[in-house]
């Protein structure tokens, strides 16, 4: 089976999500191609199209895996080959973008959404619906012990470090939140921005954090909490997206409002106990292999 997956490269790559997918199906025997689209709004994604029908044409596709709805919108014009669409949140969740998604969801033979919370806004009826979260490399997030993470990072072995969901410069993520709430905290602590990081990295700063502190607006199904979770990570998150009906069972894993009194008393608990969560044997699940059969299957039934 050939599938082109058609998404935005305006970063100069794939999102790495997408790109993991990718791999991970290309392990299960789907031969892959990728058409990246280069430019910004409708009528910037609009000027790949010949593009986009000049490869359809010339490599003949069995099918075309969209990600995002603008991608969708572009890829589902075309009706040489069969549409997949997978929303991811931003797609949906963002008015701007709403109605291009919904033109899109429309226009495909098939959707994908990260979360049930998304289709149920899409409205979608007469037309299959697939709920796969993006799923996480349980190769790379893997449990470790604190004190050798510490020392492969330099860390001091007693001090508090809380390490944060992104960039501090993403509005969405709040992180004025986090960094007001932990000045009224009677303990010294580093917040560690999660910014620039190799995935590797990223495993060694959750096994070396004494937790992940979520404090976003919005989310869908946020990666980096299934990543903590795959490392032990403690986790304290805003009720956003999948991340309390993920986390409901798993232990030293706090969701709370947005009252910074809350979110101090949460991170007080997991400091004083010291304690890790067992979040790697409830996370199994979302691992990319299992993720990428999921996603064949739907390839499959196209």
């Amino acid at each position: 089976m050939k599938v082109l997956i058609c998404a935005s490269g305006n970063a100069g790559q794939l999102s790495p999500f997408v790109q993991e997918q990718a791999d991970s199906l290309k392990m299960l025997g789907i031969q892959i191609d990728y058409f990246l689209i280069r430019g910004n709004g409708v009528l910037g994604y609009l000027k790949n199209y010949p593009l986009l029908i000049k490869t359809i044409k010339e490599k003949k596709y069995d099918l075309i895996h969209a990600h995002y709805g603008l991608s969708g919108l572009l890829a589902s014009l075309q009706k040489i080959t069969p549409v997949i669409v997978t929303f991811h949140g931003s797609d949906v969740n963002m008015n701007k973008n709403l109605p291009f998604s919904l033109f899109a969801s429309r226009l495909s033979c098939d959707n994908i959404f990260v979360h049930h919370l998304l289709a149920q806004k899409m409205k979608l009826s007469g037309k299959n619906i697939h709920i796969i979260p993006c799923g996480v490399n349980l190769d790379i997030f893997s449990p470790m012990n604190k004190i050798v993470a510490r020392e492969k990072l330099g860390w001091n072995k007693k001090k508090n470090y809380i390490l944060f969901s992104s960039g501090f410069d993403n509005p969405i993520k709040n992180a004025a939140l986090a960094k007001s709430t932990l000045e009224s905290l009677d303990l010294e602590i580093d917040l560690i921005e999660l910014k620039g990081y190799t995935k590797q990295e990223v495993c060694i700063l959750m096994n070396a954090a004494d937790l992940l502190l979520v404090t976003s607006i919005s989310e869908t199904g946020p990666i980096v909490v299934k990543e903590a979770l795959a490392c032990n990570c403690p986790i304290i998150s805003t009720d956003v997206g999948d991340v309390k009906s993920i986390t409901e069972k798993i232990d030293n894993c706090f969701i709370t409002s947005y009252n910074p009194n809350e979110i101090l008393e949460k991170i007080r608990i997991i400091l004083a106990s010291g304690l890790r969560s067992n979040g790697r044997i409830f996370i199994e699940p979302y691992g990319l292999d299992k993720v990428a059969k999921k996603v064949k299957l739907v390839y499959f039934n196209i």
